[in-house]
């Protein structure tokens, strides 16, 4: 028998013992999208080609009267024997009553779920390696647009490693000390637990017990919101681990602060401010006791806050979120006097914000010249409030130009004052005060114009 030519088209309505020659030769008849090639040693074993030329081995078979397909693979890839046993294969599941493309779609959910399984481990194993710093970090960006200023520097602050050059004037290569919360960062969060934080309140109750005190409230309100979070709440005991009656005695309690000028003491500290070299630091001490405002209150003062022809200013405030006050003249006079670098009213060319660092130690030195030691900048403030009582201003003006919340329903609900009437009150004090300190000036003149004499 004349073997058959090779350019001759195949016969596909027969079975052919296949071999590569026969393979190489197949197309797809005109009209089809697609032609399949038996072969007669595997029953169930096709090779598919489309008009596109692309060929693949198939296993097709009958099941519940319906004809199904698998592709076994390219050709390219596949030899013939190969296909003939993968073909065999699929026949004996397919004459268990096993449809071969359940089973291999099965084989594909459980290579997916062990996939996801495996990815779901790494992510655990992540959340179960995460530090105390790690979680810290997220916590800190998540809640700075609902904090103020001072309260984001104290999470900061408080987390700091340390062991970096301190920066002070004089400090030599005096390196930062680590904050109070620095030894738990490194931690596991799930590894914070009652008994390490009891510890870690022992330990620096000893040595900074104020400072260790406020780490311990930032703490304890981290903790609350990490078992607010679905990601965290498993790392942690259902209840709090730093609300413990331990952590609490350890740190102690908050000594009753009893900084405060006397009225025979302000012209020792009004004549030992003044004499501070820079101007700036100078009314800026001034005008946190004049004004009765936390001392970042102060410090963060733009011109833009100060109202001259109301004669107001802008305080941002951390319980109200803004109060006005009213610009007194000696205010007004101090005002005047200052350099307009930038934004900021207490500025400052090396400071890295611009705008003046809390005076502690310029202010320490001028208490220690006067013999008022251990006075604070807060105590500036409680000394506005005390010094009042001489002059039996009602304790809601007082409260109002503080930025304290009013103690009772009348002054919750019922009373509003304007900026006038507080001013009647604010110049009042201002005036008090200045004439016990003995410092002189024409309160009637234009705020540049003023001037100031320490009376003898």
């Amino acid at each position: 028998m004349a073997r058959p030519l090779k350019d001759k088209a195949l016969d596909l309505s027969e079975a052919q013992d296949l071999t590569a020659g026969l393979i190489e030769r197949l197309t797809c008849p005109t009209g089809k999208t697609q032609a399949f090639l038996r072969d007669t040693k595997a029953p169930g074993l096709r090779v598919r080609v489309t008009t596109a030329g692309a060929k693949s081995y198939v296993f097709e078979a009958k099941l519940n009267r319906q004809t199904i397909r698998r592709t076994i693979g390219d050709v390219r890839a596949w030899t013939i024997d190969a296909a003939r046993n993968e073909a065999n294969r699929l026949r004996v599941t397919l004459d268990t009553g096993t449809d071969p493309r359940e089973v291999e779609r099965d084989r594909q959910t459980a290579a997916v779920e062990k996939k996801a399984a495996a990815a779901a481990k790494i992510e655990a194993d992540k959340v179960m390696a995460l530090t105390v710093g790690e979680v810290w970090n997220i916590y800190i960006e998540e809640r700075r647009p609902h904090w103020g200023d001072l309260h984001l520097r104290d999470h900061i602050d408080k987390a700091k490693a340390g062991g970096l050059p301190s920066g002070r004037r004089g400090g030599g290569k005096e390196l930062t000390k680590p904050g109070p919360l620095a030894a738990l960062m490194p931690l596991a969060l799930k590894d914070l637990d009652q008994t390490t934080i009891e510890a870690w309140a022992t330990k620096e109750g000893k040595t900074r017990a104020s400072s260790a005190r406020l780490a311990w409230r930032l703490l304890t309100v981290f903790l609350t919101w990490c078992g607010e979070q679905p990601d965290y709440a498993a790392l942690l005991p259902a209840k709090n681990p730093a609300k413990t009656k331990k952590a609490r005695e350890s740190l102690g309690k908050a000594g009753v602060k009893s900084d405060v000028l006397q009225r025979e003491q302000l012209a020792a500290w009004f004549a030992a401010v003044q004499q501070v070299p820079n101007p700036l630091i100078t009314a800026c001490l001034q005008f946190m006791l004049l004004t009765g405002a936390r001392p970042g209150e102060v410090l963060a003062l733009r011109w833009e806050d100060v109202n001259t022809q109301w004669k107001g200013i802008s305080i941002k405030d951390k319980v109200e979120g803004t109060r006005e006050i009213p610009a007194t003249p000696y205010m007004l006079h101090l005002l005047a006097a200052l350099p307009r670098r930038n934004e900021w009213i207490f500025s400052s060319p090396t400071s890295a914000t611009g705008c003046l660092t809390e005076p502690n130690n310029p202010h320490t030195r001028a208490c220690k010249a006067a013999g008022l030691e251990g006075l604070t900048l807060h105590g500036l403030r409680r000394s506005f409030s005390s010094l009042t009582e001489w002059l039996e201003v009602p304790a809601g003006v007082v409260a109002q130009i503080q930025g304290h919340k009013p103690s009772a329903t009348a002054e919750k609900h019922y009373k509003v004052r304007p900026l006038e009437l507080l001013r009647v009150h604010h110049e009042k004090i201002e005036a008090w005060i200045l004439e016990q300190a003995g410092v002189v000036f024409d309160a009637k003149a234009a705020p540049g114009a003023l001037r100031v004499v320490q009376a003898a």
